[in-house]
């Protein structure tokens, strides 16, 4: 008898180690060779991306399963809606309005005009509907690129620099709190946020990312408060708390390099993944052949609404 209810014992043990839980999907096989910058429209239920080498912007239903692009003519970092129906988009040579239905451009400002070598990155809109995106050096060169705050009236504000490739940005629920990345530190730092000013202050680390684990890129945040970002090489996407700089949880990937991250369906709770075939070898790309797709998941969090570029004046 004994014997008996310690194999069931044991059995329990092994089954509950090799319990698999919710599985990665792919979603888009593009194989993007960079795609990046995923944000969910709460409004329209469509997902936003880009392929910046590709110069698309992508717009996602998953109702219909139609992914909708637009070339936009220049490398392309983000895509954030805004309040009226448009999206602004971070490219290579500055910041522009677009109108989703026709991808006509204009133009609003460009704060490094006369940085012909550098191109813009990452960025996400604050609590208050001001973009904050941020540059890097097309050539790789170290600390050549700044994160900028950009208003409405066009009204520009260098917030951190210099930085070396700007990346994943997010605020916390109660608007004190900003996290933002600058990929080659393998860092996340937090800042005191002033949602009436867009100030910042205080910044420190609160998190470190082994390199063994890959480079921190984007990055979006959940309704506890945790930061989900994507591991450049690392083949995840790493959850972390930032009050503690814990690892909480894993997510694998089947690509190597995987660029960013967004909650988002009608819930919040499905967890938007992109990748990129970029810097990946042969056998790399015959072993992730999905690699530059998008994939998801249902982790079992939701997510947070994204804030929207405001251009209501």
């Amino acid at each position: 008898m004994k014997n008996t209810v310690y194999l069931v014992c044991i059995l329990l043990f092994v089954m509950s180690c090799t319990e698999s839980g919710p599985k990665v999907e792919l979603v888009i096989d593009t194989k993007s060779d960079l795609g990046e910058g995923a944000i969910w429209n709460y409004r329209t239920n469509e997902l936003y991306w880009v392929n910046i080498a590709g110069k698309l912007l992508h717009i996602y239903n998953p109702q219909t399963g139609i992914n909708k692009e637009l070339l936009t003519g220049q490398m392309i970092g983000t895509v954030v809606p805004t309040e009226s129906g448009r999206a602004i988009v971070a490219l290579q040579n500055g910041i522009y309005y677009l109108d989703v239905s026709t991808g006509t451009k204009t133009f609003l400002v460009d704060p490094e005009d006369d940085k012909p070598d550098n191109r813009f990155n990452d960025g996400k809109c604050d609590p208050k509907g001001r973009l904050w995106a941020g540059t890097m050096n097309l050539n790789g060169d170290s600390e050549k690129g700044a994160l900028y705050r950009i208003e409405n009236d066009s009204t520009v504000t260098k917030m951190i620099y210099p930085v070396s490739i700007s990346n994943g940005i997010t605020w916390s629920a109660d608007t004190t709190r900003m996290y933002y990345i600058d990929t080659p530190t393998q860092q996340v730092k937090q800042y005191d946020y002033n949602n009436s000013t867009g100030t910042i202050s205080n910044g420190k680390v609160v998190i470190e990312i082994p390199t063994e684990s890959g480079s921190p890129d984007g990055m979006t945040i959940d309704k506890d408060g945790n930061l989900w970002i994507a591991l450049w090489g690392g083949y995840a996407v790493g959850c972390w708390n930032p009050e503690t700089g814990e690892l909480v949880r894993k997510i694998d990937v089947p690509a190597k390099n995987v660029t960013s991250c967004a909650f988002g369906g009608p819930d919040l709770k499905t967890l938007f993944i992109t990748t990129a075939r970029q810097d990946m070898s042969e056998d790399e790309l015959k072993e992730f052949p999905h690699a530059g797709g998008v994939f998801k998941i249902r982790p079992g969090v939701e997510g947070v609404k994204a804030c929207f570029f405001n251009d209501i004046m």
